[in-house]
């Protein structure tokens, strides 16, 4: 089977995407910082800790690889408005050296962790893979300049004789857990929305809504929460495509099904049994009103489909892994 180049695989996706490669057999090696990630996540014997920047360290990594799925980058947004040289020089800055040291290795295909940030307040719901890109944050803008340079990579570059080919994943909100893996959501500080209401629903401590005056049913924010297995499966499918000599893509991942911060919170209340205190807060910088994805570029290009994704379903499997970590 193929050799695949995880980098950032110590953290929430990457680990459980090393989980299905593993699954289907793949030889998988990681790089990770380690500044977010949880080397528990990972095997030792598979582990480099570098940080992207060390194109030299990387480059030795990437011997004898056929593939990389980039998943090393910084997450947060309200942090990116705050930090947003911290997010260029990572997010860009690190992934230009991956992209040198793949070039110096011979590796010209990619799997790249992407965002429905890109799109921003975007013009139409659910969102084509073809809409503007309009970014409300750092962190949104950082993943769309990634996306320009590939795009430029694949017109113009060349490696080992031949064409640079990427696969470029545009998430919309991932979620839940591989609980019987042991695998979840365990950011530091944490900042998504599911693990954040058990918090709140264990610990009676209120969770802050931000913003109530959104131009959604209820006021809060509408997204599409994607169930982190689905997430994995489709890159595992986006790597099948070019490791069998497809051409590149941008691919939207999401079940076309928003739903609002409200509804997700008396959804958990149903599925934990607890009720979850909160209160309204102003609206964060950077988020964006409505964010749901049209994916059926990805269902009929790489015959993917979420199967897990069912609201009910995401929280079970979060709820299970939070109950045995609960720290």
């Amino acid at each position: 089977m193929p050799k695949i180049l995880v980098t950032g695989g110590a953290g929430y996706i990457g680990s459980i995407t090393i989980h299905h490669l593993m699954r289907r057999g793949f030889e998988v090696v990681v790089v990770d910082d380690l500044s977010r990630g949880h080397r528990e996540n990972v095997n030792p014997s598979q582990l480099t800790v570098a940080r992207l920047q060390d194109t030299d360290a990387v480059t030795k990594v990437l011997a004898g690889v056929d593939a990389v799925v980039h998943f090393a980058a910084y997450i947060a947004v309200g942090e990116s408005v705050r930090k947003p040289e911290l997010y260029f020089s990572n997010n860009v800055g690190g992934t230009v050296s991956l992209f040198e040291a793949m070039a110096r290795a011979g590796v010209n295909k990619l799997v790249f962790s992407s965002t429905a940030a890109v799109y921003g307040n975007p013009e139409r719901v659910p969102i084509p893979e073809d809409a503007r890109f309009d970014p409300v944050s750092p962190y949104g803008e950082s993943k769309a300049m990634v996306e320009k340079i590939l795009e430029s990579l694949d017109r113009n570059h060349s490696i080992a004789g031949s064409a640079f080919r990427y696969v470029a994943l545009r998430y919309f909100n991932a979620c839940g857990a591989e609980p019987d893996a042991g695998l979840g959501e365990r950011h530091e500080p944490e900042t998504h929305l599911i693990p954040l209401l058990f918090r709140a629903a264990v610990s009676g401590k209120p969770i802050q809504i931000f913003g109530s005056d959104y131009p959604t049913p209820d006021g809060t924010c509408t997204r599409d929460y994607i169930h982190v297995g689905d997430l994995a499966a489709a890159h595992v499918a986006a790597l099948d495509h070019l490791l069998a000599g497809g051409a590149s893509h941008c691919f939207n991942v999401g079940t076309g099904k928003g739903y609002t911060v409200m509804e997700v919170l008396r959804a958990t209340e149903q599925v934990t049994g607890l009720k979850v205190p909160f209160e309204m807060a102003l609206r964060r910088d950077g988020d964006a009103a409505e964010l749901v994805a049209d994916a059926a570029k990805l269902r009929s290009t790489l015959a993917w489909k979420p199967e897990r994704s069912d609201l009910h379903a995401i929280l079970t499997d979060a709820w299970n892994y939070f109950q045995k970590h609960p720290a």
